[in-house]
């Protein structure tokens, strides 16, 4: 079985975001023009309490600077997709009825979650795993954001789990492009495989 996964389609890596990636809203026509061709659909949310380690308010200090966050290389980000706002909901585009199960990261307000299936220490995990092999799901293709963070992670996480993992190269978009390139290659050579969205 093959399943589609959307890795936060939400209002804060959007246009308009307190962490916008660029060009982010351009892959929403996208991800809702594939959705009805994969058995199951499946998506992530970004879902912070206030005060999270993460965020650069949290620590005082400078947005986007690196720290070491109890042994973890921890970027500072600005506050987003926090329980409550407006941020943390998916954009209002986004077709949602396909959407059979909605997997929630970042809760822990200690540790950050770029995957979609582990927090960054792989202390816990979010039960994405567990549900997709329940289901039978041997293929993954991934949407989202952003490509460099919570797609790649997300994605290595996958491998190392045995599934077979397609990006889909139209329906995500990265912070920085010229280091998703670099992680692509990397990814690639874990056994990622790259398509566009007419070729599904």
């Amino acid at each position: 079985m093959k399943a589609l996964l959307i890795i936060d389609a939400q209002n804060d890596f959007m246009q308009g975001g307190a962490l916008a990636v660029p060009q982010g809203d351009q892959i929403i026509p996208i991800i809702n023009k594939i959705q009805d061709k994969f058995d199951l659909v499946v998506a992530t949310q970004d879902w912070h309490p206030s005060g999270h380690a993460s965020f650069a308010s949290t620590h005082h200090k400078e947005l986007f600077k690196t720290i070491d966050l109890d042994g973890i290389n921890q970027i500072m980000w600005p506050d987003h997709c926090v329980q409550g706002t407006e941020g943390v909901n998916f954009h209002k585009d986004l077709k949602t009825d396909k959407i059979e199960a909605i997997f929630r990261k970042g809760t822990n307000p200690k540790i950050d979650s770029y995957s979609g299936f582990y927090d960054n220490a792989h202390l816990k995990s979010t039960g994405l795993k567990g549900y997709l092999k329940e289901k039978g799901v041997t293929e993954l293709y991934f949407t989202g954001l952003a490509a460099d963070f919570c797609v790649a992670f997300s994605i290595k996480d996958a491998l190392m789990q045995g599934f077979t993992c397609f990006l889909i190269e139209d329906a995500t978009r990265a912070i920085d492009s010229a280091n998703f390139s670099k992680i692509k290659e990397e990814l690639e050579t874990k056994g990622l495989q790259l398509l566009c969205s007419a070729a599904i």
